[in-house]
């Protein structure tokens, strides 16, 4: 017996010694601020999703995640370098070993996280949802959970989630974790039907019903919970500075930009318009794609932004015609045809190219030095409404002490050249200002769902 216990013990000296000298060897790997500093750049951890990090269209990283760690490293003075991980373990492994100094990826704040790590700035709030198959189970209670086929991330908040209402609600509830699938391609599975349902933070959801409108919310697991940075326990300087930078940029104009950006332009979720399009793009777009990549070439637009104006104008159908007169695939005036030498608006080829130049025509008329984002949705916005009337518009919102060259300002100054006390000192008067802040809102909805459908 006496020999036995002495094993035992020695084993678990042994044990606690290499614990020991793994958390040693993190505490040593982990760079300190002056290390980062000398560097010159900042090391982030996070994961290739639409609400964190991905390549766009254009062939350029983006995410929001990614917008975010653009504007601290610059406040640090230093330069971002991402290093993209599969998985949440993973990105937390990376903080753990000193390869990352920062993890940003829409992480909850959790005791379990905080207990090993510091936890960074709180820069967004979201609710854990259960998200199941529109044509399946509907649980409307916990209790209603049991016997369903549940899949979650592994070592997630959500799979802390499931314990908790295991352990307080429902002992029979059961549920499968995942290592290999990330959280946009278990909502993949629930679409088609593989697994009944998963969980998902509310950002995720909000993004990717769009791409999977098969999906539904059936229940709401959690409150808001906010979402943070999170660095290593001996981070503790390069926490400070992260707090300072956000004490003063988490209400600036340039956050609400970045949160226009990814999150603005989505309108509330319609399941048979989304659908609707899914299906045009596989039935409607093959007969026009050609003259649609033609276009953009030629007059060096984004082709989906092109594809996706076009959609919102006529679904696709050359021979639309709008009550005032409008048509084509592109819904050009008989006027703006006949100035761009448009003989048939009900011809595909000369509708996308006339509505392509016509276009490059509104993006001419505004500075160079706006930035091409801003400059785009400026165009396609006096591309619904004029460019006089946009004209007005810009003049409105220096009188307002907005910028005329900022598409997130001018969207909230536009709808007001409805409104008499504004319009009646304007050149160009009244104008259903409303309509080309929802028109540009639309088309950067089905461009981000063309961008998923197309890659």
């Amino acid at each position: 017996m006496f020999y036995h216990k002495m094993l035992a013990l020695i084993g678990l000296s042994l044990l606690l010694t290499a614990c020991g000298d793994t958390s040693q060897s993190a505490q040593q790997n982990t760079r300190t601020f002056q290390q980062i500093i000398d560097s010159g750049e900042l090391i982030i951890a996070t994961r290739n999703a639409p609400t964190t990090w991905y390549i766009d269209a254009q062939g350029e990283a983006s995410g929001y995640e990614h917008d975010l760690a653009l504007v601290y490293s610059e406040a640090l003075g230093l330069e971002p370098r991402f290093v993209i991980k599969d998985s949440i373990s993973e990105i937390f492994q990376a903080l753990r070993e000193g390869e990352a100094d920062v993890a940003a990826a829409g992480l909850t704040l959790l005791p379990s996280r905080e207990a090993e790590f510091l936890s960074g700035p709180q820069y967004d709030s979201v609710h854990q949802a259960l998200v199941c198959h529109r044509d399946g189970p509907k649980p409307d209670s916990y209790q209603a959970l049991s016997g369903l086929n549940i899949r979650v991330i592994a070592n997630s908040s959500y799979a802390q989630r499931l314990k908790l209402i295991q352990q307080t609600h429902n002992p029979q509830l059961q549920w499968s974790e995942t290592t290999k699938h990330a959280t946009e391609a278990l909502l993949g599975q629930v679409a088609s039907g593989k697994i009944d349902c998963t969980v998902a933070d509310s950002n995720i959801v909000k993004i990717n019903r769009r791409y999977f409108p098969e999906i539904t919310v059936a229940m709401q697991l959690t409150d808001r919970q906010p979402l943070a940075l999170y660095l290593a326990a001996q981070s503790q300087q390069l926490k400070a500075r992260l707090d300072q930078w956000h004490a003063d940029f988490e209400n600036s104009a340039e956050m609400r930009k970045i949160e226009d950006r990814y999150y603005g332009f989505f309108r509330q979720f319609d399941y048979v318009d989304v659908s609707v399009f899914r299906r045009r793009i596989d039935e409607r777009l093959p007969r026009y794609d050609r003259y649609f990549a033609s276009a953009a070439y030629t007059f060096e637009l984004p082709l989906n932004t092109l594809l996706a104006q076009s959609y919102q104008e006529s679904h696709w159908d050359p021979q639309a015609v709008s009550p005032t007169g409008v048509k084509g695939i592109m819904m050009l005036t008989q006027n703006t045809a006949e100035s761009l030498d448009i003989s048939d608006r009900t011809d595909p080829k000369q509708s996308i190219m006339g509505g392509a130049r016509y276009l490059k025509n509104m993006l001419s008329r505004f500075r160079q030095e706006i930035s091409a984002e801003d400059r785009l949705y400026l165009a396609l916005a006096a591309y619904n409404i004029g460019r006089a009337h946009m004209h007005d518009a810009q003049i409105l919102a220096r009188e307002l002490g907005f910028s005329p060259y900022d598409w997130h300002d001018m969207k909230q100054v536009l709808p007001l050249l409805a409104q008499k006390q504004y319009y009646k000192d304007l050149k160009y008067g009244y104008a259903r200002g409303g309509e080309p802040v929802r028109y540009v809102q639309r088309i950067r909805e089905y461009q981000s769902i063309l961008e998923n459908e197309l890659d």
